[in-house]
């Protein structure tokens, strides 16, 4: 293996236990998107000795959910790792294309908004109904310095408080903490992994058809603007937020205080969780 390949291995292992952020007797599941970040930390934690399983939903986007399917699918096979697939429509009856457009005709959400709570309402659900311990995503630094910049922008800074390698600010026997092994790496370096460990074939480097718009990509261009000038920009961002995250906590506590949804049951801050307030807009 190549050097760079084997200090990127140890630089997500590091992270893994200078944080705490799972251990060899648990079960981890991984939600796998058949992009670059997933599969890696998939493969990194399979070959350091840990019980993990691959989790993915087939949105039903036509091609672009095929070919990752098919990728992650052959990659679990070659790797002897056990891969979940839901399907979006036997939890939810149809496609998120469907769901998005019907919720848009009444009330105006971005199209990642929805997506991003339909997901992470099946993931937490069925990782726990699969026996997960933790949840792991594939966030890297580029994604947390824009999830930073996103909340200061929408000034939400209570947001911050389910940031950081470890997500989750509270514990409850329905909520799967998710966890992020590769969070100081950075899209550049994960991308060079790949590559050296030759998964070009294996991997979609190309981002969601369904994002196009989506306020994520104004506030990556800007940093990526601000980069050219500080190199050191988003390592900056993450860096400040990791130092004053245990007071953001304290101050925001309070409301971070776990319900149980009314409709569904699911973990949630509100009377109502964010994925039933979507359904109810789809009916109206």
């Amino acid at each position: 293996m190549m050097e760079y390949a084997k200090d990127f291995e140890a630089k997500v292992r590091n992270n893994i236990k200078d944080h705490a952020l799972c251990s060899k007797k648990e079960k981890i599941f991984v939600a796998c998107s058949g992009g670059k970040d997933s599969t890696t930390a998939l493969y990194i934690l399979k070959k350091s000795g840990y019980d993990v399983e691959g989790i993915i939903i087939d949105l039903k986007m036509g091609d672009w959910s095929q070919r990752n399917l098919e990728n992650i699918g052959n990659f679990c096979r070659k790797q002897n790792i056990k891969l979940n697939v839901i399907d979006l429509r036997e939890e939810h009856g149809t496609s998120i294309c469907y769901l998005r457009s019907g919720i848009q005709e009444r009330e105006r959400i971005g199209n990642c908004t929805i997506c991003g709570v339909v997901r992470r309402w099946i993931l937490n659900r069925k990782a726990r109904e699969l026996g997960a311990a933790k949840l792991v995503t594939g966030h890297n630094l580029d994604d947390e310095a824009e999830n930073i910049m996103m909340n200061l922008l929408k000034g939400k800074p209570e947001l911050f408080m389910n940031m950081g390698p470890k997500t989750g600010a509270i514990e409850d026997a329905k909520f799967v903490q998710r966890i992020k092994p590769l969070y100081f790496c950075t899209n550049a370096e994960i991308r060079r992994y790949t590559e050296e460990m030759g998964w070009d074939k294996e991997i979609v480097y190309e981002p969601c058809p369904c994002s196009v718009g989506a306020f994520r990509r104004d506030v990556r261009a800007m940093l990526s603007e601000l980069e050219k000038k500080n190199q050191r920009i988003k390592q900056n961002l993450v860096a400040k937020l990791l130092d004053m995250l245990p007071r953001i906590k304290e101050k925001y506590q309070h409301s971070a205080k776990l319900k149980y949804c009314k409709a569904c049951g699911e973990p949630s801050r509100n009377d109502i969780c964010k994925r039933c307030q979507l359904m109810k807009v789809m009916v109206r």
